[in-house]
């Protein structure tokens, strides 16, 4: 089996495409401090905040990089969802953001909470809206898209969610960190080389 070389100052991932076709069943919500609140039309700073504060650890870096026009392209468009998840303080915990601009299709763009409150069961909960948010009038397919360099528990995290891998891919990109766009103590799981 050959090996792909990754050029110093570039980071590679293994990027797996899932989907649900079918709606869920209805079920209960599960329990947790947490709402959500809509953001339409978000302010661009208040954004990038939370999406930093949510995926500095897994490189997300994505939006901290695009221009303002483009980014406010995207998210003030009446086809594009943004939550936040909020904790009883106050305080934004979570990013929910949802794609209906290409339906019949709903794209999970961006889903997490910040490290503090993963692996405590309220992912559970945050999919369990995203899927009640989804699952409209006219959505045929609900899809997703993960990578290596997210959390080890994202993918299994999906399948039992009910989605299904469709394809795999190797994404690679100039390493954020080496930049500036995110401090070099970023993501500790994936060595800095550069």
């Amino acid at each position: 089996m050959p090996f792909l070389p990754v050029e110093p100052g570039m980071v590679a991932a293994v990027v797996t495409h899932l989907e649900m076709r079918d709606r869920p069943r209805p079920a209960p919500l599960p329990i947790a401090p947490l709402r959500l609140v809509r953001w339409k039309a978000p302010d661009l700073d208040a954004y990038r905040t939370l999406f930093r504060r949510v995926g500095e650890p897994w490189l997300w870096f994505s939006r901290l990089v695009m221009h303002d026009a483009a980014l406010a392209a995207i998210l003030h468009d009446r086809a594009v969802e943004v939550y936040a998840v909020i904790d009883p303080r106050g305080a934004e915990v979570g990013l929910l953001e949802l794609d209906f601009r290409f339906m019949p299709d709903c794209e999970l763009s961006f889903f997490g909470l910040i490290p503090q409150l993963t692996g405590k069961g309220f992912g559970r909960w945050l999919m369990a809206q995203a899927k009640s948010l989804a699952w409209r009038k006219g959505v045929a397919r609900f899809r997703v898209h993960t990578c290596t360099l997210d959390s080890p528990a994202a993918l299994g995290f999906y399948l039992k969610s009910g989605f299904v891998p469709v394809g795999r891919e190797i994404e690679t990109f100039a390493d954020p960190r080496l930049a500036g766009v995110l401090p070099r103590d970023a993501a500790p799981h994936v060595p800095l080389l550069g």
